[in-house]
């Protein structure tokens, strides 16, 4: 497996890999607003400054993650493996490549939302060393308020 980092042009891969990944949530209430986004929006968004990583097996992109950098904490989100890869460390690899880059830049910590219904998702995190650090309900448009955990890792 190689993980590259996203290049401006790469939005229509990353935009694939996610709406693959994010599909299992689109029955979920509210649906996660990742299935809203388009290729362009995430174009636009790397363009503007955001990051992001492609985990490739051979030449086939398998997984995705997209990150910011504010006040010397990354926040990533996204992170993403197509259904079919999923359960072969996938996800951790591409958790790691991030911690390994977020101390050679000397930033203080990573963290993440996750929703309070995905314990699945909680789980993976805290088994790398991830904690809750606060909780919060996010009002949605559509008066749908969802639960959701920020987790971090402190470098």
């Amino acid at each position: 497996m190689v993980i590259n980092f996203a290049k401006t042009t790469d939005g229509r891969i990353i935009h694939d890999l996610m709406i693959k990944a994010f599909m299992e949530y689109n029955h979920e209430i509210p649906p996660s607003s990742a299935l809203k986004e388009t290729a362009q929006s995430v174009s636009d968004a790397l363009e503007e400054g955001e990051e992001g990583l492609i985990a490739y097996e051979g030449n086939k992109p398998v997984g995705m993650v997209r990150f910011q950098i504010k006040n010397k904490i990354l926040y990533f989100y996204r992170l993403s493996v197509i259904p079919n890869e999923r359960g072969k460390g996938i996800a951790k690899k591409i958790l790691t490549f991030i911690e390994k880059y977020a101390n050679k830049e000397g930033l203080s910590s990573i963290r993440c939302k996750v929703r309070m219904s995905e314990p699945k998702n909680i789980k993976l995190y805290r088994s790398i060393g991830y904690d809750v650090y606060r909780g919060e309900v996010v009002d949605k448009p559509n008066g749908i308020n969802t639960k959701v955990v920020t987790m971090r890792k402190d470098l």
